[in-house]
């Protein structure tokens, strides 16, 4: 007879500490999920380059030289460069989360471990791709002059882990709801077309500014995670390049603040989500 003392029902065990514990089933499922990816091809990891580099290219010239901000905005195309490797990041572990368990069917009924390593390990991709990113970021930042403090770099490593918390926090929530709910999974495309439209990507925090006033809707707009990741960026990347002639918004550091309690909030969300929904979904896959 099978001792099941030692075993535990879905959502009962330790949630995120789990895979902490099993960091060795995180590192399979990293290198599953890389090899998966590029089998059968050619370029394999360049793909990491030049995806984010067509993606620059458009934006730059439609936006910088079609409508001209490469001369309202000094070093635009690392203003622009900064912003985008952080919202490719963000898509991608996002949108990688949210289809890690429907993506892993044949593991999650078959198995049981962890289901939480699932859109860890997306989001681990998603880091691995983000690499080569800053990499390329960094080399049009130090031909153009960059020159960043001690506090620059580390509010840049602070943001990003902000980011990483709230995709995998948002990944968490969706991807236990595309389980049962597949619409989830086209609810987030909607999302992530909206999301680089929303935060200072492409325009100048200046310019929503002047668009939004200096009341709520600013304050809305200012407290979305996003736009405080995306403006740090800027000031860790682009802001040293500019001879510093690049003011941070009013009241920057407060909703800096706000941004990593909003993110940290919506992984505890994420964690509750995802045990409440881990119970059906061997039945729903």
């Amino acid at each position: 007879m099978t001792d099941t003392a030692n075993f535990l029902a879905p959502g009962s065990g330790g949630g995120l500490l789990d895979v902490f514990h099993r960091r060795y089933l995180l590192r399979l499922l990293v290198h599953k999920e890389l090899k998966a990816r590029y089998h059968g091809s050619v370029l394999g990891m360049l793909w990491s380059y030049i995806k984010p580099a067509v993606q620059f290219g458009v934006f730059y010239f439609v936006i910088g030289v079609f409508f001209k901000m490469n001369y309202a905005v000094e070093n635009y195309a690392v203003y622009l460069f900064s912003g985008i490797v952080a919202m490719n990041f963000f898509s991608e572990a996002f949108g990688n989360a949210t289809r890690s368990i429907t993506g892993n069917w044949a593991l999650v009924k078959k198995i049981y471990l962890p289901r939480e390593l699932f859109p860890v390990a997306s989001v681990f991709v998603s880091f691995i791709h983000f690499i080569p990113q800053v990499l390329v970021l960094l080399v049009g930042c130090f031909v153009t002059g960059w020159h960043p403090s001690g506090w620059q770099l580390l509010a840049g490593v602070g943001a990003f882990f902000v980011l990483a918390v709230f995709a995998l926090g948002v990944g968490l929530i969706f991807g236990a709801l595309n389980v049962v709910f597949r619409d989830f999974e086209n609810v987030v495309d909607l999302i992530l077309m909206v999301a680089t439209w929303a935060s200072p990507v492409i325009y100048t925090w200046t310019a929503a500014r002047d668009a939004l006033g200096d009341g709520a809707l600013w304050w809305l707009y200012q407290c979305n995670p996003l736009t405080t990741v995306v403006e740090i960026f800027h000031w860790t990347f682009w802001a040293p390049t500019t001879g510093g002639a690049a003011p941070m918004p009013a009241q920057t550091w407060t909703f800096v603040i706000i941004a990593t309690g909003i993110s940290v909030a919506v992984l505890a969300i994420g964690q509750l989500v995802f045990r409440r929904f881990d119970g059906r979904f061997a039945q729903e896959l």
